[in-house]
């Protein structure tokens, strides 16, 4: 007893200096506490028992009562411990406590309380507790009740609704409406949102504007737009909510016209989207080139009072240096920072790589500098899209100073390959195919499972075992590891050793989406083999393909076409390709000259024409000379 008793009074003086310390006016003129500071003492303590301890010593406190908010503060906490027994006790008190009955916020209380320990058929029982204290559920109860069992189960909220509410002739009103709707949305029953909705109607209830936009959502989600557009013009007067949801389901369709529409509305209703349908738009505008009007939609949202973050930002950053204006995309760099909206890391990286695309390479080191000088930390983004820049335009040195920054700074490294496959990638196009391969064993401590697989599919490959290298390779990318432009290159030649064409395609395809341009030895091996096989269509688009993309030619991309089409005695083509491969300077090989003046020779009709042969050796002393 007399540890019990010590224990007691620790906890009381405990409470009791908490109290003291809590409270806004000196302690000397307010010696009682008010039942708002026992409500928030109550609701401080982290547990039940001490929650109904801080009760318990309140109680015996001279001068002080309990009311509603006090035992709604201890059910509430006794509800979130799951004392659900001991909250029915403090209920049964309260008569002979404070001399009244629970009010409806505690039942209310109760019922949330339930619904998060999801004990269901609990939360259905709860209007006999009220009647059990002589009171009538309210139909604030009654909404309450509905909105837990909406998150469980859409039937069970029906049914409760059909039998427990207009069982007690309860009708309902915007509120248990709009609980339903959502209910029947969230699992996708928009055939029964449009009956209730009718239903409303029916009954003389005009469904409110949360209710519609419930169910615009719903049927945007499913790809229905433009039956959600319809049921907007039944609003007298739509929200800016339903302008967001429809904004944003025209930009998910890529719809931009509609899209703008939406949002000239918008602007003409006086509201003004939020700053993630903005973003949206103007995420749609760059995609499609049109930056400037994002620009504009921008300064107009500005204009109106709203508000557009430093992703807004970014976005239109990116949009322009995407579509080469990497200058428009520094200068908005400068707008920002003086309207308040400081830039992020994200902001540099976007412009550094417009910066690397527009091969701005010194610009590009400038602003990575910049980043340290204004106090933006370097993430592993800007390291890696510098690296991949550098790399891509032959400063493979300069790329591994950047590395070595990259590894010093931990927090950004993340321990992703990517930027060392930029390095390699630099190594591949300037045909440093040693180094690129010392290089990556270098890495075999850092990434020992990504080394061991490329290891494997270049052995593969140099044995000529392609298939056991194509399952290595697919084995790579199950486990989410990137290959590297090396592996990609020895694939392609190995597949087009092997006569594969649609497999050494979808390879230069996939390399190409990773943002590795391949050289001129990997795509003439596929053009080659394209040749050989006698689709000179495919090879040719294939070679358009290429030069669209940046990539650099050879005379062994033009050989090819050279040897097929004199094969075939079409020196007139042949000759068409022996003129485009000297027009782009590239100087023919002594094995293109010698086809193109054999089959030359046996064309009797070029031969017997004074006019051709004249012509012809005209054009044939120019590439000479040149």
């Amino acid at each position: 007893m007399h540890k019990a008793y010590k224990l007691s009074v620790c906890f009381s003086s405990r409470i009791h200096l908490t109290f003291l310390t809590t409270q806004s006016e000196p302690v000397l003129s307010s010696p009682v506490p008010t039942q708002e500071n026992i409500t928030r003492l109550i609701l401080e303590q982290k547990s039940a028992t001490e929650a109904l301890q801080t009760f318990r010593w309140a109680s015996e406190l001279r001068n002080f009562t309990h009311n509603q908010s006090t035992y709604r503060a201890l059910i509430h906490k006794l509800c979130n411990f799951r004392r659900f027994d001991t909250a029915q006790e403090m209920l049964d008190e309260m008569p002979s406590s404070i001399g009244s009955t629970p009010d409806e916020d505690i039942f209310i209380t109760i019922i949330r309380g339930l619904g998060r320990a999801r004990m269901i058929k609990q939360v259905i029982k709860v209007p006999e507790l009220v009647f059990k204290f002589e009171k009538k559920p309210t139909l604030k109860l009654y909404n309450s009740i509905l909105d837990v069992l909406v998150k469980e189960d859409i039937d069970i909220a029906r049914e409760f609704y059909r039998m427990k509410m207009m069982g007690s002739g309860i009708q309902g009103d915007d509120y248990t409406y709009g609980i339903l709707m959502k209910g029947l949305c969230l699992t996708n029953r928009i055939g029964d949102g449009f009956k209730l909705l009718q239903v409303m109607k029916t009954r003389g209830i005009t469904p409110n504007t949360v209710i519609y936009n419930t169910l615009i959502h719903a049927l945007c989600k499913n790809g229905k737009v433009g039956r959600a557009r319809s049921l907007m013009r039944e609003l007298v007067e739509p929200s800016d909510v339903t302008f967001n949801i429809l904004i944003s389901a025209y930009c998910g369709e890529r719809n931009l016209v509609q899209a703008l529409v939406m949002l000239e509305k918008s602007f003409s209703k006086g509201y003004i989207p939020d700053v993630i349908m903005v973003t949206k738009v103007v995420e749609l505008l760059c995609n499609n080139g049109r930056a400037s009007e994002a620009v504009e939609v921008l300064q107009r949202v500005e204009e109106r009072g709203g508000i557009v973050d430093v992703v807004a930002y970014n976005t239109l950053i990116n949009g322009f240096c995407r579509l080469g204006n990497v200058k428009v995309g520094c200068r908005l760099l400068k707008e920002m920072e003086l309207k308040g909206c400081l830039p992020n890391a994200d902001t540099y990286s976007g412009l550094i790589s417009g910066l690397c695309d527009s091969k701005m390479l010194n610009l590009a080191l400038d602003m990575f500098n910049e980043m340290k000088r204004v106090g933006i930390n370097w993430n592993f983004v800007t390291y890696d899209t510098l690296i991949h820049g550098l790399c891509s335009s032959g400063r493979v040195e300069d790329g591994l100073k950047i590395l070595e920054l990259m590894e010093d700074d931990k927090g950004a490294s993340a321990f992703h390959i990517s930027p060392y496959n930029g390095i390699m990638y630099g190594l591949y196009k300037e045909n440093r195919l040693e180094e690129a391969l010392a290089f990556l064993r270098k890495m075999e401590n850092s990434y020992p499972r990504a080394v061991d697989r490329s290891m494997r599919i270049l052995g593969f490959c140099e044995n000529g075992s392609i298939d056991e290298a194509r399952r290595v390779y697919d084995q790579m990318v199950g486990e989410g590891v990137m290959p590297s432009a090396l592996i990609y290159a020895n694939l392609i030649s190995g597949f087009c050793s092997k006569g594969c064409v649609r497999e050494a395609l979808e390879l230069m395809n996939e390399m190409i989406g990773h943002g590795y341009l391949p050289v001129a030895s990997t795509f003439n091996a596929l053009i080659n083999l394209l040749c050989r096989q006698g689709r000179l269509g495919k090879a040719s688009k294939l070679m358009e393909d290429i030069i669209g993309r940046g990539c650099l030619l050879d005379y062994g991309s033009y050989s090819p076409f050279i040897d097929v089409f004199c094969s075939n005695g079409d020196f007139h083509k042949a000759f068409m390709f022996f003129l485009q491969m000297v027009e782009k300077g590239i100087v023919p090989d002594y094995h293109s000259w010698n086809k193109l003046l054999l089959c030359l020779c046996q064309q009797k009709s070029w031969l017997e024409g004074n006019n051709k042969i004249c012509r012809l050796s005209s054009q044939l002393q120019v590439i000479i000379q040149t």
